[in-house]
């Protein structure tokens, strides 16, 4: 048995950006996606296994981690089961001999956090330690990303936040930090450790709202709103209730404070500063490119 890392989640956004890190620093990797056309074509990716549907997914998920020592978990797509599949990968990855994981959590994770979903990531961290299994815990922001697409269609970015702020991150630098807690030489130093990663300042939304608007050349304006008035302008939607409560439970945890704290992981861990909301619209413009109407 070598140093073998099974990467879930290998092409999404921030699982494709670790497994190209993880390839240049020569890492030996396995790759888990659900569509195996999907997965990048990296040098020391040994398999491709495609799972479906998601982690309950036992055998597959049992193929994926036989042989390697470490696993890092990002978590499931949103889903009012989302824990229990959460679970098997987990009880699947003791099965399979892993002997440590490294889990993409979320600021803020505990049982009673404003944030629907972020009780989910308390939950799994809950499994994670009960499992006996050496682990680290990665608990970001939202993302940049996120923040661009809560605009609108008519240039109002609305919601639930009061005058909160957001420590929100992008996506590299949360692969960065993963691709350091996975390869470090000490490794026990990242044992049983949690790691808030965020950008390097808090904004409000309509902070936000400004720099989007200069980035974009249209005028982009935040709206608060109370929690009544964010469940009725989402009601159209049709979404299951569970999906609305974490909508607009994002907006609530800015509001109570939750999301607001900067880190300073990114700058530890990596030796380089975080990226800022503006530098990330400056560096990513295709990700925000459905505001340039």
């Amino acid at each position: 048995m070598d140093d073998l890392i099974v990467v879930t989640g290998a092409s999404g956004r921030v699982g494709r950006r670790l497994a190209v890190r993880l390839a240049a620093e020569g890492a030996h990797q396995r790759l888990v996606v659900r569509s195996a056309d999907r997965a990048p074509r990296l040098p020391g990716t040994e398999t491709e296994v495609a799972i479906s549907p998601g982690y309950a997914d036992v055998d597959s998920m049992r193929a994926a981690m036989t042989g390697a020592r470490t696993l890092f978990l990002v978590s499931g797509r949103e889903d009012a089961d989302r824990v229990t599949q959460h679970r098997a990968a987990i009880d699947t990855a003791v099965d399979a001999g892993i002997e440590r994981i490294v889990y993409l959590s979320f600021m803020g994770a505990a049982p009673d956090a404003t944030f629907t979903f972020a009780r989910d990531h308390w939950a799994t961290e809950e499994h994670i330690r009960a499992s006996g299994l050496h682990f680290t815990f990665l608990r970001d922001c939202l993302y940049h990303d996120a923040i661009a697409h809560f605009v609108g269609a008519d240039d109002v970015l609305r919601g639930p936040a009061g005058d909160g702020v957001v420590a929100a991150v992008s996506h590299d630098d949360v692969a960065d930090v993963a691709t350091v807690a996975l390869l470090a030489e000490d490794r026990h130093a990242f044992d049983g450790q949690t790691f808030d990663v965020t950008g390097p300042t808090a904004f409000s939304l309509a902070e936000a709202a400004q720099v989007l608007s200069r980035a974009t050349g249209r005028t982009i304006r935040y709206q608060p709103e109370t929690l009544e008035e964010a469940y009725a302008s989402r009601a159209g939607y049709g979404a299951p209730q569970w999906e609305v409560d974490g909508w607009v439970s994002s907006y609530a945890a800015i509001a109570a404070g939750e999301l607001a704290t900067p880190s300073p992981t990114v700058k530890r861990l990596t030796a380089r500063p975080a990226q800022s909301f503006a530098e990330w619209l400056d560096l990513n413009p295709g990700d925000w490119a459905h505001l340039r109407r």
